[in-house]
C-alpha cells in the first residue's frame, strides 16, 4: 500500500508541475506566445487558432479530448460557464490552475474561451 501511495503521489506531483510550465522560446513579431498568428507589422490581426493554443498550453492537464486529467473535464464546460467566466479563470487561474495572464495574449485567451464556451 505504501508503494502505491508513493507512486500515486509522485504521478500527481509530476502532472501538476506540467500545468505551470513556461514557454521558453521567444515569439517572432508575427506570432503569439504559442506560435499562432498574431498582430502583423501593419497592425492588423489574424484569427487565433484556439485549438492550437489549447494544445500548446492546456492538454497536459485537461487532456487532448478535453476529458480531464489532473484538471477538470471540459467537454461540456460551456453549459456550466459563460465565455466571460472562462476568460476570468484562464486569465487569473483558479484552485490548482495557474494564471495565463502574461503567458497568453488577450486574443488567445478570448479565442480559447469562445471555443470552450461553445462546448455544451
Amino acid at each position: 500500500m505504501n508503494k502505491s501511495f508513493l507512486c500515486l503521489s509522485l504521478l500527481l506531483a509530476v502532472s501538476l508541475s506540467a500545468c505551470g510550465k513556461s514557454n521558453t522560446t521567444k515569439p517572432s513579431p508575427t506570432t503569439g506566445t504559442t506560435g499562432t498568428p498574431a498582430a502583423t507589422s501593419s497592425g492588423t490581426t489574424t484569427k487565433v487558432d484556439a485549438q492550437a493554443v489549447f494544445k500548446a498550453n492546456c492538454v497536459s492537464c485537461h487532456g487532448a479530448n478535453l476529458e480531464g486529467l489532473v484538471g477538470p473535464n471540459l467537454q461540456k464546460v460551456g453549459s456550466k460557464l459563460s465565455k466571460e467566466q472562462i476568460v476570468a479563470i484562464v486569465t487569473n487561474g483558479k484552485g490548482a490552475m495557474p494564471s495565463f495572464k502574461g503567458k497568453l495574449s488577450d486574443d488567445e485567451i478570448s479565442s480559447v474561451a469562445t471555443w470552450l464556451a461553445d462546448k455544451k
